[in-house]
């Protein structure tokens, strides 16, 4: 079963459960939501892998890309993580040079979860 920290989803920082405790996700959430760390990831950010992220900076801002070629890397930024076998992501919105959506992921047993980013 995916584990992974729990991540707030307003503030995409670390939360307490019930018992103050730091937040575990579990299940399709847990891939879900480390699908949804890997897009907000920068190429080269990753210290002990500099091989993981979406290059960003080399070819999304600033750049204004077409939202095909912006959905496909963040796709295959998704597709990275462990456990996801397919991987599909919705932009709700581009406005003040900020992308908004959703990443939906299903892993090999068909249980699909979805995270917004």
């Amino acid at each position: 079963m995916a584990e992974t920290l729990y991540l707030n989803p307003t503030t995409w920082d670390l939360d307490v459960d019930a018992n103050g405790n730091i937040a575990v996700a579990t299940g399709p959430y847990a891939l879900a939501q480390d699908a949804a760390s890997a897009v907000r990831t920068f190429a080269g950010e990753c210290y002990y892998d500099t091989t993981l992220g979406v290059d960003h900076l080399g070819e999304i801002l600033g750049h204004a890309p077409p939202l095909s070629l912006l959905k496909s890397r963040l796709e295959a930024a998704a597709l990275t993580v462990d456990g996801v076998e397919k991987a599909q992501l919705f932009v709700t919105a581009v406005a003040a040079r900020a992308v908004q959506g959703q990443v939906q992921i299903s892993d090999a047993s068909g249980a699909t979860a979805a995270v917004s980013f």
